[in-house]
């Protein structure tokens, strides 16, 4: 027969199991304490700028053991450096206007120029660029201007030892104006690829956004071993709908962040994805699932 149970009883119960939780909460939170680090995980801020302004994304990356806050503008790179950060990748003249029009190249080359610098100066090693919209240009013709514009500025990064870092994007979600880009030109990873080769500069990479890439291309993993030579820089995101990396998404991050240890990538993870949830938890889950 079971004894009755007392108010007492109860009480303790309850205690030990509340002190239970806030022993795991407590090693949860912790959790960037003991991470492997194998990966050097970063944060996009865009993703989390209507949140957290950027002190407290920058505390929050430093609480889960992220090393980086990036795409954030210059005049923020001190904020990190005061949390022991760095900014992995800059930001520059935006995927809507780039070198596939020739019209567009003074506009890309003056910012970009002036990012290499501000770079140069505050250590970060890598700047974004973009082919452009199409906009009746044919792919042809877009690569050939890609590769004669970017050939333009490459040599002022080589002489600043920062990469610039060509992103692939995907053109087939309309749904929203951050999870697709309809109308992008390099919308596919050996389009970009090629242009790349074409450059032909140790100093011009790809921005391999795992995203992007397993809703143009698939085959994620064989793409970077082929490509690993080209890799500048990765992002994540949860497909579909560029959400979290968890159970409501297809895209299996471990064995791809294990990939990227297989092909020597040393450079940063970007956490790209927009909350749906709580944007911490989010954060953590997908900094300890890429933790491999």
């Amino acid at each position: 027969m079971h004894s009755p149970i007392s108010r007492r009883n109860m009480l303790q119960t309850s205690g030990a199991l509340a002190a239970t939780a806030l022993g795991l909460s407590a090693a949860h939170a912790s959790s960037s304490k003991t991470l492997k680090g194998n990966i050097n995980q970063s944060v996009v801020h865009w993703c989390f700028k209507k949140y957290w302004d950027i002190d407290k994304t920058a505390q929050v990356a430093s609480q889960l053991g992220i090393k980086s806050v990036e795409l954030t503008p210059a005049e923020n790179w001190k904020t990190l450096q005061k949390h022991g950060l760095t900014c992995a990748i800059a930001s520059s003249h935006g995927f809507k206007v780039g070198f596939n029009n020739p019209d567009n190249w003074d506009q890309c080359i003056e910012i970009l120029r002036k990012r290499i610098d501000e770079c140069a100066a505050g250590g970060v090693k890598n700047v974004i660029t973009f082919t452009g919209m199409r906009d009746g240009i044919s792919d042809d013709e877009g690569a050939k201007n890609c590769v004669a514009g970017l050939k333009k500025i490459i040599g002022y990064a080589e002489k600043n030892n920062v990469n610039l870092c060509l992103e692939m994007l995907n053109s087939r979600d309309s749904s929203h104006p951050m999870k697709g880009h309809p109308g992008y030109q390099g919308d596919h990873t050996d389009y970009c690829i090629d242009i790349i080769k074409q450059v032909g500069s140790d100093r011009m990479k790809l921005l391999f956004d795992i995203y992007h890439v397993q809703i143009m291309d698939g085959d994620v993993i064989r793409r970077l071993h082929e490509h690993k030579d080209y890799i500048g820089h990765v992002h994540t995101a949860g497909n579909p709908g560029r959400g979290e990396l968890d159970m409501k998404q297809e895209i299996n991050y471990p064995p791809i962040m294990q990939a990227l240890l297989d092909i020597g990538y040393q450079g940063f993870v970007g956490q790209e994805f927009i909350p749906t949830r709580d944007p911490y938890e989010g954060l953590k889950e997908a900094v300890i699932l890429c933790d491999v």
